[in-house]
């Protein structure tokens, strides 16, 4: 477990020296500080009694402060959400073509290293840095609103942390993918088709309606069976930022299934990693 730790922490040092990575945080800080200095809300016994945004009037309606903040809430959710999914499918795709790349995966297997914790310790970096970029934006919107409003909550924390998870599935499916093909080209696209057939797959009762009852539609169920479900984890998210109700149990499915999902799919790509001789 520590040689896992350990190359999970080397990949977190690798990423910040990433430019792509740096701009994000650059990106999130400055969205933050911009959001920060121009928002002003006027709160008056726990009710909002008017929003300016760049010094204009964009809320006038006196309404309970929490209430208020649920759009913003859920808009926030949704963002971090897909946002930061499609940006991770891109971001990190060249992490495991990169680290079996002729030489340094000589270099890497010489080593008293099994071939699995290498790819364990991939895996569980890359999911490092996911949290990490979901947590510092939906944290530093929190904390902002928090001290402009006196409201308190974690709930847009908690629905980021669900992104972190929806995104173990996509990339160990790109981390399978990049073991065959050791292509980075391939393991994004991998992704992103994984990316939007999930979102696919989270509607798949509304949208099967729209095929001929018999073959056609039973193609389409069998198709996205297996599917994360993707934009239903989004919605949960959003439903969570915004103080909707959530039911438990649902939840609890939507996580095991994602969970299972990526971890057949970094079963898969060890199991493949085993059989090739480099």
């Amino acid at each position: 477990m520590k040689t896992v730790l350990a190359i999970a922490l080397d990949l977190l040092r690798e990423a910040a020296s990433r430019r792509w990575f740096l701009a994000l945080g650059a990106g999130i800080t400055l969205l933050l500080g911009v959001v920060g200095l121009t928002l002003r809300m006027d709160v008056v016994d726990g009710a909002l009694a008017a929003t300016r945004l760049f010094g204009q009037v964009v809320h006038t309606d006196i309404t309970s402060v929490d209430v208020a903040l649920r759009p913003i809430f859920r808009a926030a959710a949704y963002v971090i959400f897909y946002g930061g999914l499609a940006f991770g499918v891109v971001a990190c795709a060249d992490f495991a073509p990169s680290l079996l790349a002729p030489g340094r995966i000589e270099h890497l297997l010489a080593l008293p290293v099994q071939r699995w914790e290498l790819l364990a310790g991939t895996f569980l970096g890359v999911l490092g840095l996911a949290m990490i970029g979901a947590l510092y934006g939906a944290g530093g919107l929190t904390l902002l609103l928090a001290v402009k409003t006196g409201v308190w909550t974690l709930r847009p924390v908690l629905a980021a942390l669900l992104a972190s998870v929806t995104f173990a599935a996509l990339y160990g499916s790109m981390l399978a993918a990049a073991v065959f093909a050791r292509s980075a080209a391939l393991s994004a696209a991998t992704g992103g088709a994984l990316f939007v057939a999930g979102i696919v797959a989270g509607y798949r009762d509304r949208l099967a309606t729209f095929f001929e009852p018999g073959a056609p539609r039973a193609l389409f169920r069998a198709a996205t069976a297996l599917l994360p479900r993707v934009s239903t984890l989004a919605n949960t998210s959003a439903d969570l930022a915004a103080s909707a109700p959530v039911e438990a149990l649902d939840l609890a499915s939507q996580l095991a299934g994602i969970a299972i999902f990526g971890l057949a799919a970094v079963a898969f790509g060890i199991w493949g990693f085993e059989q090739k001789d480099f």
